[in-house]
């Protein structure tokens, strides 16, 4: 579930770059009056996301289109497979048609790529992540949609988790320096999370006090030695040069967990149509 509140500014914003002051060719040749019926159609495989979003698009651009689900949040489609059905004024849905089909594209094509990176590492015991690698101002719906596919979220932002990168590092003075002043200034609550490049520095987090240590574009030898070194001691999250070619590997190294910006900063939208009548 998206906040309701979040996914309105989004939406507001989405209709009034694709509207703006109004729908000149739909104004143009729909009468007023007319209604009309559209059908939302899987046209590969997926998982789906966005029915939030497409039935919060009809209810803003004209509150009489219907929107009727055939299909639940992260159903698994086939080709040809109905996802839902819209019908009302035939210019509110036709003007919706883009929007909607945007953010329905969009979502479950993360949530498509999320479900098979978590297929691949099924039995591991790790845990695929997100990260913040999304379209601005698309994060909450973007996230939305990994935990639809199967994945879990890393932090929302900058505000909701510690998570100090190299550049940090190098602001800080050391790692040393900055996971101690992290873990002095974080709330009870906030774990403090460091990025490593090198077993060296995996042993410096770990003598620092991190809570959660990264290990940033390690091969597999020395990510099994990290493990091994974090073991009872913190969690490890792989990251990095990760794909779906790569994920299985780095997942029986024994991390905890692995984020992919792929789930998020390039997704390929699934293709989904919008068929009249």
């Amino acid at each position: 579930m998206i906040d309701p509140a979040t996914l309105d500014r989004i939406i507001t914003l989405a209709l009034a770059e694709d509207i703006g002051p109004g729908d000149v060719t739909t104004l143009a040749t729909v009468p007023s009056g007319v209604r009309g019926r559209a059908v939302f159609l899987a046209k590969q495989p997926g998982v789906l996301a966005g029915m939030q979003a497409l039935r919060r698009v009809y209810a803003r651009v004209d509150g009489q289109v219907q929107v009727t689900p055939c299909q639940r949040e992260g159903a698994v489609l086939t080709p040809g497979m109905q996802i839902a059905i819209a019908e009302g004024p035939a210019r509110g849905l036709l003007t919706g048609e883009r929007v909607a089909l945007n953010f329905l594209q969009h979502l479950s094509g993360i949530a498509t790529r999320t479900a098979r990176f978590v297929q691949l590492v099924r039995g591991t015991g790790a845990t695929i992540v997100d990260t913040r690698k999304t379209v601005p101002g698309m994060r909450a719906l973007a996230k939305h949609a990994v935990r639809v596919g199967g994945g879990h979220n890393h932090r929302f932002g900058l505000y909701d988790g510690i998570l100090i990168k190299d550049n940090h590092i190098q602001a800080a003075g050391g790692l040393r320096p900055a996971v101690e002043r992290a873990s002095q200034a974080a709330p009870h609550l906030l774990r403090v999370e460091v990025e490593t490049e090198s077993l060296e520095q995996v042993r410096e987090a770990l003598d620092a006090g991190a809570d959660i240590v990264l290990l940033d574009n390690m091969d597999l030898q020395t990510l099994r030695a990290a493990v091994a070194l974090c073991k009872g001691r913190a969690l490890t999250e792989a990251s990095g040069g990760v794909s779906e070619e790569t994920v299985r590997a780095i997942a029986e190294t024994g991390v905890d967990l692995v984020s992919v910006g792929a789930l998020t900063h390039s997704v390929t939208a699934l293709d989904i149509s919008l068929d009249w009548g």
